[in-house]
């Protein structure tokens, strides 16, 4: 009898991937897919709630500025009906937003980018839905009498009095005056406290099984792996398991990585996730790339950043990196979604106080460190924006507007990091911080040495300072050692 073991390490591919993340409202308008009625101006800056009408197929159509770019991956954020741009409020986990073009243009998006050798990552909403959800409609309607009242935290109090629940109070923006007064604001419990998002009632094995149906039926559809919303928020003991299990038991090598914004190498214990999204290295990355031009008003606009995302010099950065490094070991390390900034973030470049040289520097120690990089869309070109709305901007397709040395920059390092397998899987060795410069080596493990043709070591030193700088290195092993270096085009050169 063939006994099958359940793999616990991430998958193989995951340690080569780059990854592309596209907020698809923002991305791309394809004139193949039909809109009802009037759009928000590509070009304008965005609103909260406004829709631009980027689409699926408008990824489609631009495939080859992200086969130029080098990008392997592509994580879009939800794309599941809903009635926000963002598409966080889910509505129907089973039908594809009609907007985005629904299931036909994912079905081609999904052809397409796996023929040109792109990976498609989508993100899943489990913890919540949106208030258009239609068990949740069938509660706002039948009250106690809905079959589906324990999908959800309903308060009984509410449902014994007769009140109907509520659910649409006067603003669209309206929450809870207090945390954690859901239940006697609205009558059930809501994410944040916001009566948009019903929390789901996982504990329900009806709703167990309802997620982790969709989270099969979307990976045997051709999803290769998944992008978890606040996936800590699911406390349901053994769901996260069993979502692991039930994905990869129709793709073995679906790459599932968890959104977590603080350092849990606890949860990366081969049971549930690959990796988590690595924003204790955004800080670190951003703090030193950004030295002393870190808008810290900017940067605080997201409360988990505030007092996180401070400026660095070299000894501070390297403390922190190697402190973050240590934090993963290997291979969970190499699994981490190591990212500059999201759709919940101001952009890099903004959080720079604008300065070139902050996204350079960033994408530099970026693409040198062990994880996988994520490109959030429009970075390559040096979009700027503060926290949302101003970070979801639209992508502006006319290449005017685009900084030319930063997305040849990206084009480069992105390259590098392909043509170089230590990069991806070699050990990384710290050298040596002084001022505003650090210095790393990117190296094989003793008695391990690649065949692959690229380069057995990759010396990296950085420096955030206006002027040039020294740095003595801790590495005698190193003497003797040839090395020849290339200019970077993105680069300022000394």
């Amino acid at each position: 009898m063939a006994i099958q073991v359940a793999r616990t390490d991430p998958p193989a591919w995951v340690t080569d991937a780059i990854v592309y993340q596209i907020f698809p409202d923002r991305f791309a308008r394809s004139p193949r897919v039909h809109k009802p009625g009037r759009l928000e101006d590509w070009d304008a800056p965005p609103t909260r709630h406004g829709f631009k009408g980027g689409d699926l197929l408008g990824i489609v159509e631009h495939l080859d500025h992200l086969v130029g770019l080098g990008v392997n991956t592509l994580s879009l954020n939800p794309i599941f009906a809903s009635a926000a741009n963002h598409r966080y409020h889910t509505y129907d986990y089973r039908q594809v937003d009609p907007l985005l073009g629904g299931e036909p243009a994912f079905r081609e998006l999904l052809d397409t980018a796996h023929q040109r050798g792109l990976r498609v990552i989508l993100d899943g909403v489990f913890n919540h839905a949106g208030r258009g959800f239609w068990p949740f409609h069938h509660v706002l309607e039948n009250g106690a009498a809905s079959p589906y009242l324990d999908w959800f935290v309903v308060n009984p109090e509410w449902l014994s009095s007769g009140r109907p629940l509520r659910a649409y109070p006067e603003s669209q923006g309206s929450a809870a005056p207090r945390r954690r007064e859901s239940l006697s604001a609205f009558g059930y419990r809501a994410w944040w406290d916001l009566p948009a998002l019903p929390k789901l009632n996982t504990d329900n094995p009806e709703v167990r099984e309802f997620l982790l149906t969709v989270a099969e039926d979307w990976t045997r559809f051709g999803a290769d792996g998944w992008r978890l919303d606040v996936a800590t928020e699911i406390e349901t003991p053994g769901f996260w398991q069993a979502f692991r299990d039930r994905v990869h038991a129709v793709n073995e090598d679906a790459y599932i990585v968890a959104e977590v914004w603080d350092e849990r190498p606890d949860l990366l214990d081969g049971s549930s996730y690959d990796g988590l999204m690595n924003y204790p290295l955004l800080t670190a990355l951003v703090g030193f790339a950004a030295g002393p031009h870190l808008d810290a008003r900017i940067a605080g606009q997201h409360s988990w950043l505030r007092g996180k995302l401070v400026a660095l010099d070299g000894p501070t950065f390297a403390a922190r990196l190697d402190h973050v490094l240590a934090a993963y070991p290997s291979p969970a390390r190499a699994a981490m979604l190591n990212l500059l900034g999201s759709h919940d973030t101001p952009r890099l470049r903004t959080m720079g106080g604008g300065d070139r040289d902050t996204v350079r520097l960033a994408l530099l120690a970026q693409m040198t460190i062990p994880g996988v990089p994520c490109i959030y869309y429009g970075d390559e070109i040096g979009l700027e924006g503060e926290m949302d709305p101003g970070s979801r901007g639209a992508f502006p397709w006319d290449t005017g507007a685009w900084e030319q040395e930063i997305l040849a920059l990206t084009r480069d390092l992105v390259a590098f990091r392909r043509a170089s397998p230590v990069l991806r899987r070699g050990a990384l060795r710290l050298l040596g911080a002084a001022g505003p410069a650090v210095a790393y080596l990117r190296s094989w493990a003793d008695g391990v040495k690649d065949d692959g043709g690229g380069p057995q070591a990759v010396l990296v030193a950085l420096n955030n300072g206006e002027s040039p700088a020294s740095l003595g290195l801790r590495a005698p092993d190193l003497a003797g050692t040839t090395w020849s270096s290339a200019a970077l085009p993105g680069m300022p050169q000394p």
